[in-house]
């Protein structure tokens, strides 16, 4: 009898697992239709299911889309292209399963801003993007594994969603970046890679660190295979010091602005990526190294913002690698990661008019971009626009123009001689995320 009713209290037991872990994915999937309230941080976007403290489940999703007018951009070369378009399209999933373990799990559409495969829906397939396994003990040290952002400068960490304007890959890719897919030939997907991150801070959270370890570029055998045929990792680190108040973000994560909320924040950090045999060619390969440095100010002015909110961006970026680029370029096709040698930098500077109009405030801004690849031919751009904000990151309006040539002559074509000419483009873009 006693072993009958222990085997009928295990049993009960699994069921009320079973049944709470049916419960779970519906509320979470009612949570993403019905939108429901977070009690959780604004950097976990979108609805809840708690079922305490150390466990709990949130959904979000998040959208990017705009209209462009490119000057000379008709098929015919003439005249201004227009062109609707979606640049990102992203469920977002966090959770945590214990007091000192989380996860993420976020999707991306690929291929809608780019063009995909001639198939059916080519352009619109859905991946995955990140997939974090969470280990977060203290400010001191923690630690990601898994798919996640390869640290480096402040606007490969702020993401698509947490720029200060736009279109905020303007300057030369890192590998995870400047790579399109994962394996043979491919360092990662949308700065992306698989690895480990530590990370931290320390003196009350003023100074903070990030230090990983990545599989970087992979290479494929033989003589047209690629540099990296020894497998070796990548290498990557930032420190970043706020001299003022303190940023808070997920992680090792950053934000181009805080519009103002996180008040006086001056934040100087620098950081590396190193890969040996990480460019080049199979026979004409090198070394790659990265050297990042970038600055965030930004100083609300008067009580309560009553006078407006400065911000200030500033990146600079130095690429050394020392293969041949004629050679490397000649070298047979997918043969040769032939990343970006030389360096370059972006400044820009927003100002957040006080008082809304309308449901949201205007943020007017300005921009410039200069790369001067070492044997390519430079490239640049000038920015105007305003951003109308409705909720922050969440809810944003863009409008904004440019001329230069970097978008003819193209952020990943470093090949001796590469043309294009200088041109205007009108846009106009929204951000939505919850």
């Amino acid at each position: 009898m006693k072993v009958d009713q222990t085997r009928e209290a295990v049993t009960m037991k699994v069921a009320e697992k079973r049944r709470w872990k049916i419960l779970l994915v519906a509320g979470a999937t009612m949570a993403l239709v019905a939108g429901m309230v977070s009690t959780l941080p604004s950097a976990y976007a979108g609805g809840t299911i708690k079922a305490n403290d150390d466990q709990w489940i949130s959904i979000g999703m998040g959208i990017r889309t705009k209209l462009s007018a490119v000057q000379d951009g008709q098929a015919n070369g003439e005249g201004y292209g227009t062109n609707f378009g979606v640049d990102n399209a992203r469920v977002y999933i966090n959770g945590k399963i214990h007091k000192y373990v989380g996860f993420t799990f976020n999707t991306e559409c690929f291929n809608c801003a780019v063009g995909g495969g001639p198939g059916f829906a080519g352009n619109s397939n859905m991946g995955l993007i990140d997939a974090i396994g969470k280990f977060e003990f203290n400010d001191l040290l923690n630690l990601w594994v898994g798919r996640t952002l390869v640290p480096g400068e402040r606007g490969e960490l702020n993401g698509p969603f947490y720029h200060a304007v736009y279109e905020g890959f303007k300057t030369p890719f890192n590998s995870a970046d400047f790579s399109g897919n994962f394996g043979a030939g491919g360092a990662g997907v949308y700065g992306r890679d698989n690895g480990a991150v530590l990370w931290g801070s320390i003196l009350n959270k003023h100074l903070s660190y990030a230090a990983s370890v990545f599989t970087g570029l992979r290479s494929g055998s033989g003589l047209t295979g690629g540099p990296n045929q020894q497998g070796s990792l990548l290498y990557a680190g930032r420190v970043t010091y706020n001299f003022f108040n303190i940023e808070d973000n997920p992680g090792y994560y950053t934000s181009g602005t805080y519009y103002g909320t996180a008040g006086h924040i001056l934040a100087i950090a620098g950081g590396i990526n190193y890969q040996a045999d990480g460019a080049g060619a199979t026979v004409n390969k090198s070394d790659m190294t990265v050297l990042v440095a970038d600055v965030l100010w930004e100083l609300p002015l008067g009580k309560d913002m009553q006078g407006g909110v400065i911000t200030v961006n500033g990146e600079f970026k130095q690429y050394s690698a020392g293969y041949n680029t004629a050679v490397a370029f000649a070298a047979a096709p997918g043969d040769c990661f032939c990343m970006f040698r030389g360096q370059s930098y972006t400044m820009y500077a927003l100002y957040l008019i006080p008082g809304e109009i309308g449901i949201g405030r205007f943020q007017p801004y300005a921009r410039y971009t200069y790369i001067d690849p070492d044997q390519s031919t430079i490239r640049d751009e000038i920015e105007f626009g305003t951003n109308y904000i409705i909720s922050g990151h969440n809810a944003r309006i863009s409008a904004f123009y440019q001329y230069g040539d970097i978008a003819t002559k193209s952020l990943f074509n470093w090949a001796p001689g590469a043309a294009g000419a200088d041109v205007s483009a009108f846009k106009l873009a929204l951000q939505l995320q919850y």
